[in-house]
């Protein structure tokens, strides 16, 4: 950070960016209240909410008081101690503006409809407009331009249209205000999470802070301009960011913000009865740090020079078909990666590079990853059961590949795989046959390859539009910025789309019926309460993969207050006992329309067996992490704690951190010193603070 411009005023968004989950929200307010007032920034809450609105949250306790307000998009501008609307920015607005011209064109717009009364202001005219295209909202202002109306048009999250004046944005009024009060741009961060907070970000000079549940519609609009992007989420992104540029230096623990149970929400304080909550013991915190002294073990025996191994060779006998389990697995190897990109360790970090040049240097020239590359004679294979090519392996890889460039600063493989890279890309989009977004996965074509899912498949919907927010930054990365942008923009499509028909409702849709979709043909089956597992043209699939939504989380694409509306179904009916977690509910059981007679091969896919309702550890580390994402920090400890009993099982010895377990006995099966079981776990310690150091310090 330029000495010469020390950071004078902080300008955050909130829905989204400083607010959503209670607990970070609260460790941003007990960091920021305990700088100096005498030494740090101005802060400034710049959102789409009234004046009113945000004052709440600081009356209420939820947030440190600022010193500015500006709401309503950039419509209003208020001093914080004294609550003093600025007159003279109202003037500055009121120049070339007739809202009630505005209301009455825009209401002929096709496809709008209005927000409720209380987003509505003299200066700003708020609407949802569902899915719009650049083209649609060109011809809008269009539209008013040729009414004599000069307008900015500010859409965000694929639905909030708001019209303003035309001096009127969130960037806009903060230039404003930074002018009045003197403030040089250069001295000025902002955060934010959508389109709408972009104004902010492409001032001149000004600094920014993307928080990681960012939507792609602002890496896109900001793609060119310097940016820092947080690795966390909402507000404990944003401290991160104040650590970044030297502002905050000390943050609070988790375990000192914890909410508990009787400050939660009513419905999850009855959710959580009988739970066993509150602090950690002393017995509890050493037992964790012995769970995360044997993971990194295990870890560790996966380490090959090809790179990070499914199991321990040493310690597991292959047979058959099993053999495939001495290889560097695509989707295994890439998750190993993504989840240890936090431990900095020299044979750690060898061993993600070479798990991604193995993958890589065996892509096929048409772009396939292989499913696997065997570490004897480093064949790859490019298909699994049936001969069926492995569609996920390369969504995976590409994930991993960006994490590990972002996380590390070491952009060589990037520069080194590039043209490949772009082949990979072409390769994946060949899979979605009628260009609508989604993939047409086949049977056996992804993980869960001796379970029958096809076509549109939740699981590959989330990784391909991940795989594409991870390819755009990835360009972007290299400085190409229009292509970038591409691969941003259609991200958005995607989970548009996988919102849409994953997530069905019986409410009509204000937008019209549209040809062929599957939402609409729902109507008179119901709502859901998470996402679904599958689609095909004829049929549907209402389980719910629980794997298929945690990720939907971790990688953004369902918002924080449907992953609450989620996870309240999976842990109300049980998806985390007796261990955490189930891949699957309900089972399928033998006569259900979706039961397959290969499900009996090798006894796999019973019920309750392996992807049939198998408990998996590597995702019950994924799910520690989503329920610490969500707000809760004691359920994610305990559920930690609870996950790590179960990696201490075994079946022959204690520690193994096997493959899965039986999702009735809960009994340890598949094989041992699973690689991605003990870096999940690894993982899931970092972001709750359970590993040792953390614990040590608490």
């Amino acid at each position: 950070m330029p000495e010469s411009h020390p950071v004078r005023l902080f300008s955050s968004d909130l829905d989204g960016t400083l607010l959503g989950n209670p607990e970070s929200t609260q460790r941003f307010k007990a960091a920021w209240e305990a700088l100096d007032p005498a030494g740090r920034p101005l802060l400034v809450y710049n959102s789409g909410r009234l004046v009113a609105d945000l004052r709440r949250f600081v009356d209420q306790g939820i947030l440190p008081a600022a010193d500015f307000y500006i709401g309503g998009v950039g419509t209003q501008v208020c001093e914080g101690p004294t609550g003093r609307t600025l007159d003279e920015f109202d003037a500055h607005l009121a120049r070339d503006w007739d809202l009630a011209r505005v209301q009455e064109i825009t209401a002929r717009f096709p496809g709008v409809r209005p927000q409720p009364e209380e987003f509505q202001h003299r200066f700003k005219s708020s609407w949802f407009l569902d899915r719009a295209s650049a083209g649609t909202l060109r011809e809008l202002k269009r539209q008013l331009a040729a009414a004599g109306l000069q307008v900015s048009l500010v859409y965000s999250s694929a639905r909030d249209l708001d019209v303003l004046p035309r001096h009127a944005t969130k960037g806009g009024a903060l230039a404003w205000l930074c002018a009045r009060l003197g403030v040089p741009l250069e001295a000025v961060l902002v955060a934010g999470d959508t389109a709408n907070d972009a104004s902010m970000f492409r001032l001149p000079g000004v600094r920014g802070i993307i928080v990681e549940n960012a939507l792609p519609e602002l890496y896109e609009a900001t793609v060119d301009v310097p940016t820092f992007t947080s690795r966390q989420i909402l507000a404990d992104g944003v401290l991160e960011g104040l650590c970044h540029f030297g502002i905050v230096c000390v943050l609070p623990t988790k375990e000192k913000t914890r909410v508990l149970r009787d400050a939660m929400a009513p419905g999850f304080r009855l959710l959580f009865t009988g739970t066993k909550l509150g602090s950690l013991t002393d017995k509890e915190k050493d037992f964790l740090a012995t769970a995360h002294q044997h993971a990194l073990a295990a870890l560790r025996k996966n380490i090959t020079p090809l790179g990070f191994s499914a199991c321990s060779l040493a310690d597991n006998t292959v047979t058959g078909t099993d053999a495939n389990y001495r290889s560097i697995w695509a989707r295994d190897g890439a998750i190993t990666v993504w989840s240890t990109l936090h431990i900095e360790a020299e044979d750690i970090r060898a061993a993600q590079v070479a798990t991604l040049e193995t993958l890589l240097n065996a892509t096929t020239p048409n772009g396939q990853i292989p499913a696997n590359v065997r570490i004897d004679d480093g064949v790859p294979d490019y298909s699994g059961v049936g001969s069926i090519a492995s569609i996920d392996s390369g969504l995976w890889v590409m994930i991993a590949l960006y994490h590990h460039a972002a996380h590390t600063g070491d952009l060589t493989l990037l520069y080194r795989h590039a043209d490949r890279l772009q082949t990979i890309m072409n390769w994946l989009s060949a899979q979605d046959a009628n260009n609508d977004g989604l993939l047409e996965i086949p049977e056996a074509g992804d993980w869960t390859d001796l379970f029958g899912r096809s076509y549109n498949v939740l699981y590959d919907e989330v990784l391909w539009f991940r795989a594409n927010v991870c390819y755009g930054r990835i360009l972007e990365l290299m400085g190409q910025f229009d292509r970038a942008a591409d691969y941003l923009r259609w991200s958005q499509k995607i989970r548009s789309r996988i919102l849409d028909v994953f997530w069905p409702t019986t409410a009509p849709d204000p937008a019209g019926p549209r040809a062929n979709r599957f939402a609409d043909r729902q109507a008179g089956v119901g709502d859901t309460q998470y996402l679904l597992a599958e689609i095909t043209p004829f049929a549907f699939n209402w389980r719910c993969d629980t794997y298929g939504n945690i990720l939907a989380f971790l990688l953004n694409v369902l918002d924080i207050d449907r992953a609450r509306t989620a996870f309240r179904f999976m842990w109300g009916v049980g998806v985390n006992q007796p261990w955490p977690v189930a891949n699957l509910y309900p089972v399928v059981q033998a006569g259900d329309p979706d039961w397959k007679p290969y499900y009996t091969v090798n006894l796999l896919n019973l019920p309750h067996h392996y992807h049939n309702g198998g408990i998996w550890p590597f995702i019950g580390g994924m799910w520690v992490r989503f329920i610490h994402r969500l707000g809760f920090h004691e359920v994610a400890c305990r559920e930690l704690v609870r996950l790590a009993q179960l990696n201490q099982l075994g079946r022959d010895h204690e520690w193994e951190f096997n493959e899965w377990a039986h999702g009735a006995t809960g009994r340890p099966m598949g094989k041992a010193f699973q690689a991605w079981s003990a870096a999940s776990f690894l993982r899931a310690c970092h972001e709750v603070e359970a590993d040792p150091r953390s614990l040590h310090d608490a």
